[in-house]
């Protein structure tokens, strides 16, 4: 398995949304500044997430992406997998045609990987990071990080 700019991005993109899915619907521009990726690439991205059933669009002023799941919902696998990165570690892709068309000796070892990559990334959701108080902080828009700063400091400097 080869980690993708997409993938990273696919799953940059929706943990956005998941941290934030509290304040309605992201626009993609949003996304876009919030995580420094590009619009053109967000768009392709999303188009994939729409189709399956990770994001929803909603029209309007004040519309955009939203999750189409509750974020305990939503794997890490699935986002992936939407994106079209595969997590398969065989160099045949899974056809068992490796070594001059049969299968090569240590197929086995890499079809075991991505097994367990596989189970790894889907025991992973999107809640499971929203939890990280660390992650909950790192990108918000910036009128959620407005609040937060107010709710957090100015009662201890009033308090002064």
């Amino acid at each position: 398995m080869k980690l993708s700019t997409k993938g990273r991005y696919a799953v940059t993109a929706m943990m956005d949304l998941a941290i934030n899915h509290r304040t309605g619907p992201m626009s993609l521009a949003d996304i876009s500044k919030n995580q420094s990726i590009s619009l053109s690439y967000l768009e392709q991205i999303f188009s994939k997430l729409r189709k399956a059933d990770l994001v929803e669009g909603v029209r309007g002023p004040g519309g955009g992406y939203r999750l189409a799941r509750p974020i305990n919902q939503i794997t890490i696998a699935q986002i992936m997998q939407a994106a079209d990165v595969s997590i398969d570690s065989t160099q045949c892709l899974g056809a068992e045609d490796c070594s001059s068309g049969d299968r090569c000796l240590t197929h086995k070892l890499w079809e075991d990987l991505s097994f367990k990559l596989y189970e790894f990334l889907n025991d992973i959701t999107l809640a499971d990071f929203v939890k990280e108080p660390k992650i909950r902080h790192m990108r918000m828009p910036q009128d959620s990080a407005s609040n937060y700063i107010n709710t957090m400091f100015l009662p201890i400097s009033r308090a002064s």
